[in-house]
């Protein structure tokens, strides 16, 4: 357990707990819990760069996890209540649901016989690291103002305002080019070196 690890951990508990204050329609609560749910993002990630010893393989696998758990909540619950469209939201669910599932593929794949579920589900057994692409950190930030400024839109009052409808395009143009560079990179997980089990 790394302090970016526990962040991630503690950003993934919060996340039912913001959907909910959106469903009962409390946006100045929610806003200021993603904003703390920002925070924490930031602060593994520069804690992870800043002290080596922070850095582990299964960060990489869960900080993006908790990134598209919040961001997946987030844009359902924002549809739900009728701040975001419904095909943006099923494009970017789509795409999420598809790298979760090759994630789970890749693990699978990576993980040296014998292939349990209990060896599976090791996460002091990492077999392979994940690297984003640029655009894909690029969506992110973007995907993040967007909710960010539709959460903030009911406390200011600018609900439809033509610049969130850009802010909607923007998105799908960037998630859409994200799924594909995830298809065409070849540099965005490897493989670790094998290690035999101690009891087989």
């Amino acid at each position: 357990m790394t302090i970016p690890n526990g962040l991630c951990l503690l950003r993934i508990g919060a996340t039912p707990l913001l959907g909910y204050l959106i469903l009962v329609g409390n946006y100045e609560a929610s806003f200021g819990l993603f904003a703390a749910a920002g925070v924490t993002d930031m602060l593994d990630g520069y804690i992870a760069r800043k002290f080596p010893s922070q850095q582990s393989v299964i960060g990489s696998f869960l900080d993006p996890m908790a990134d598209k758990f919040l961001i997946a909540t987030l844009f359902i619950t924002l549809t739900i209540a009728e701040l975001l469209p419904v095909p943006l939201t099923t494009l970017i669910v789509a795409r999420d649901v598809c790298l979760v599932t090759a994630g789970f593929y890749i693990r699978y794949q990576s993980l040296p016989s014998p292939r349990t579920l209990s060896r599976y589900f090791d996460v002091t057994l990492p077999t392979a690291k994940l690297s984003p692409t640029f655009i894909s950190k690029v969506n992110t930030a973007i995907q993040f103002s967007l909710v960010a400024f539709t959460l903030a839109a009911p406390v200011f009052g600018y609900v439809d305002h033509p610049y969130m409808k850009l802010l909607w395009y923007l998105t799908a143009v960037t998630t859409v080019s994200s799924g594909v560079s995830y298809m065409f990179s070849k540099n965005t997980y490897k493989f670790l070196k094998s290690r035999s089990p101690k009891n087989v």
